[in-house]
């Protein structure tokens, strides 16, 4: 039984059918990635997985478990965590504040002190700031700061939506580094990613959306290789 399991979802904004019958799987301890172009749904994708959107069809099981019927804070305390597209941090809060915020359902006050603290040690940066307010930062050490919150729910599976988005080569490399690491400790990742060639190179496998349909899925290696991604998506003649 894979960890995550997307059966025939079609979901939907008004009358717009974004979901044509997507189906996927995740296995615990892999990183697998979404790809396809501006439109494609890799968003909708995430959001109907962690509950911003129901779907009219398909389920969504985690750990075995049919999931559609909880909403998004529901699903925190399940392990089921995301890294939303546009970083969405609390901007009024400090940097310890939105940390603490992500541990909302926790009551291990000496664990979400360590975990605070591992964050810091992933991310220098935002140890200097953790007394300044989160919307007064860059977009690079806001994303640091996403990626370090979601983490805080202590997850079973993180989503992670467009993490580059916006962010200078080097903290592009930087933020890809911390995925290759946080993998690493055991954790499990759904990357939607605009920068294929990034998401490719640290995926083990990958799915290719075009109009709300999965049109190609194989192993992160392969689809690197195969000409129609290499034109479509990696720039590649």
């Amino acid at each position: 039984m894979a960890l995550l399991e997307v059966n025939d979802i079609h979901s939907y904004y008004g009358n717009i059918h974004a979901l044509k019958g997507v189906a996927l799987t995740v296995e615990e301890g892999e990183i697998v990635t979404l790809i396809g172009g501006n439109g494609a749904g890799k968003t909708t994708t995430l959001r109907t997985i962690s509950g911003l959107i129901r779907p009219r069809q398909g389920n969504v099981k985690f750990q075995g478990e049919d999931i559609i019927k909880y909403a998004p804070h529901a699903l925190v305390p399940k392990g089921v965590s995301m890294v939303p597209e546009g970083r969405g941090v609390f901007a009024k809060l400090t940097v310890e504040e939105n940390l603490e915020m992500g541990a909302f359902h926790r009551n291990d006050r000496a664990g979400i002190k360590e975990d605070i603290e591992k964050s810091y040690e992933m991310f220098p940066r935002l140890g200097e700031r953790k007394t300044q307010l989160a919307g007064t930062m860059s977009g690079g050490e806001q994303q640091m700061l996403a990626v370090t919150r979601a983490l805080m729910s202590k997850p079973k599976l993180l989503l992670m939506d467009e993490p580059s988005m916006g962010l200078a080569p080097v903290l592009v490399d930087l933020i890809f580094d911390a995925i290759i690491e946080i993998n690493k400790q055991g954790m499990t990742i759904l990357l939607v990613e605009q920068n294929a060639h990034m998401a490719l190179q640290v995926a083990n496998r990958g799915y290719v959306l075009q109009t709300g349909e999965i049109v190609l899925s194989d192993d992160a290696k392969v689809l690197q290789n195969d000409p129609t991604v290499q034109k479509a998506y990696l720039g590649i003649d």
